[in-house]
């Protein structure tokens, strides 16, 4: 098992002999991150790799929703195996899978939220498993700490929204990142854009981006630039976001993480 050292008396990190953990975050809620997670899971897969994703969004879990997964792990002497996606076998672990009614809140404190983390991650078994995904909650406390001391991760890809007020809250995860030492992979913008069905012009919903200012300041590459798509919607909510149809956005993110990760 790979190990990472770890600051202030803390237990080493721990890899598990994956070759690639990536973190997706973001510092808040309602850019697109689990989306985005999501779909850089199946840009992977798509390009043969063998793929997982945690959801550390413990209290907010979408991951089985967007990817239409809905068995629950299951126990063997070799650790508890996650369940896998239809289409690309895409290994994933949520609360949503392990809770008898996925619409009753998770009301937990963060010592509690901490815990699931932990034992998601010692004792799943992610054999074999070669890029492993974790869907960070919003924010900067517990459970996204959790993950930075525990796991030893390769980088976090940073999602925002062109806005200035979104890039000002999702600067807080990039120091927190710079903090705890764990490589910043680069940004994602997340509906950046619209574009007419007609004519096929692209409009600035939102405004000027502020993404690019962010990337020079950071001296962090923007790895893609994704627009504002209603089948991404419509695929989510009904479990098939692994059909996605847009290739050149998803060859665009794959290939942005794997640049950034080498």
């Amino acid at each position: 098992m790979a190990e990472n050292k770890n600051a202030g008396g803390m237990p080493p990190k721990t890899k598990k002999n994956i070759k690639n953990i990536v973190a997706v975050g973001s510092g808040k809620g309602g850019v697109g991150k689990s989306t985005l997670s999501a779909l850089l899971a199946v840009a992977l897969a798509r390009k043969g790799l063998k793929v997982g994703i945690l959801d550390a969004d413990i209290t907010g879990p979408s991951i089985p929703k967007l990817l239409g997964v809905r068995e629950k792990p299951f126990v063997t002497d070799k650790g508890v195996i996650p369940p896998k996606s239809s289409w690309l076998g895409i290994k994933v672990m949520s609360t949503n899978l392990v809770l008898d009614d996925p619409s009753k809140p998770v009301v937990w404190r963060g010592p509690l939220i901490g815990k699931a983390i932990m034992q998601f991650w010692e004792d799943l078994n992610w054999e074999d498993t070669e890029c492993l995904i974790v869907d960070l909650p919003p924010g900067t406390a517990d459970a996204t700490l959790t993950v930075m001391q525990m796991i030893a991760l390769d980088g976090v890809m940073v999602v925002s929204t062109p806005q200035g007020l979104a890039s000002l809250i999702v600067e807080k995860m990039m120091h927190m990142a710079q903090m705890l030492e764990v490589p910043l992979l680069g940004i994602v913008e997340n509906m950046g854009y619209a574009v007419c069905p007609h004519c096929g012009e692209k409009w600035e919903l939102y405004g000027p981006s502020h993404v690019e200012k962010l990337s020079e300041k950071w001296k962090v590459p923007v790895i893609a630039g994704l627009p504002v798509d209603r089948e991404i919607s419509i695929l989510g909510d009904a479990g098939r976001l692994e059909h996605y149809a847009n290739e050149a956005v998803l060859e665009n993110l794959a290939d942005g993480v794997l640049k950034s990760l080498k």
